[in-house]
């Protein structure tokens, strides 16, 4: 029988539950750009976990090496969230990002990456 730490204990996170909001924000980067994505979200401030109506965020990475990344956050209702996307907090947290994308075209280049978010009300749990 396996021993277990209080090191090894994670804590489960809380399912979404009916009323409650969900953004997808599907991102497509070009393949020389994948690696300063993960970078960036490696590294990121965390701004948005302090903010009020959010529960929680994942990034989701293709499995295959290839393919869209997801960043999926869930929120207590569709006003946190719009309150978040309108923010100082949104503009900081996205600046480096929104940098690349802004040099790239500068150079008159193709942006490294493109995003499209869509936004969803949890239904049924």
């Amino acid at each position: 029988m396996s021993q277990t730490t209080s090191e090894t204990i994670t804590t489960p996170t809380a399912r979404p539950r009916t009323g409650e909001f969900v953004a997808i924000n599907t991102i497509s980067c070009t393949d020389a750009y994948r690696e300063r994505f993960e970078t960036l979200f490696k590294s990121r401030a965390h701004a948005i976990d302090k903010l009020p109506g959010f529960h929680n965020m994942v990034v989701l990475k293709p499995s295959s090496g290839a393919g869209d990344y997801l960043v999926v956050s869930y929120w207590d209702d569709r006003a946190s969230f719009e309150s978040w996307h309108k923010s100082s907090a949104f503009a900081e947290g996205h600046r480096r990002g929104f940098d690349d994308v802004r040099q790239a075209r500068e150079r008159g280049e193709q942006p490294p990456m493109i995003s499209h978010m869509e936004l969803y009300d949890i239904l049924s749990d």
